[in-house]
């Protein structure tokens, strides 16, 4: 299929039926998240992996109770840095000029002028800003999924701080923001599976300015 055609199979599945999904595709979908862009490559967060069923029993009621979550082959939390500084900037920098094989000075006055940016901005705004790099890296994995026809279900109704607490998110610097299970449909239970897909008309979505 192309991308169009799988974006357009694709739906928020309400029901899985717990098949796993293959460790290659699992891969794949990971790797289109690794890849995504972020702004000034920092990529300011990480994505949990979660296969361990207890784990998933304890996610499960500070999600709604949606039953995807305990359902599901895998279970992605994205989860943002909850604050810059200049401490991080210059790790993720220094990472970057290794592997380009160049001094780490390199970009020194850049990071002098981003930091320069972020840190009268507050921690609220660094924890916004870090939390849509990761809705990047997630919009892609959704995508990915779809390609290798695995179902995928943006979960936003959570309570984050719980989901924190269950992961130990605050200690490792980290806010959970959004989920992703990963499955397959149960489609003979899934109410939403045959429901015709609905997206704004072309024309009431893009605005095109020549």
């Amino acid at each position: 299929m192309t991308l169009l055609e799988s974006l357009e199979w694709r739906y928020a599945a309400k029901k899985m039926n717990g098949e796993v999904v293959p460790q290659e595709k699992l891969d794949y979908i990971l790797e289109a998240a690794r890849l995504a862009p972020s702004s000034s490559g920092l990529q300011p967060y990480k994505v949990f992996v979660i296969s361990n069923k207890e784990i998933l029993e304890q996610i499960r009621p500070v999600a709604w109770n949606q039953s995807v979550i305990t359902e599901c082959s895998h279970l992605l939390v994205f989860a943002a840095w909850d604050g810059y500084s200049l401490e991080k900037i210059t790790a993720v920098f220094n990472e970057m000029m290794e592997v380009r094989g160049l001094p780490l000075n390199t970009m020194d006055a850049y990071k002098s002028t981003l930091w320069g940016m972020y840190e009268p901005l507050g921690q609220d705004w660094h924890a916004t800003h870090a939390a849509k790099q990761a809705y990047i890296s997630f919009g892609l994995a959704i995508a990915a999924a779809a390609e290798v026809g695995v179902d995928a279900t943006p979960i936003e109704g959570f309570t984050p701080p719980e989901v924190d607490k269950i992961l130990g998110l605050a200690e490792q610097g980290l806010k959970s923001v959004v989920l992703l299970p990963l499955g397959y449909r149960d489609a003979p239970n899934d109410w939403n599976v045959n429901l015709k897909k609905y997206r704004k008309a072309k024309e009431e979505l893009v605005v095109e300015i020549k």
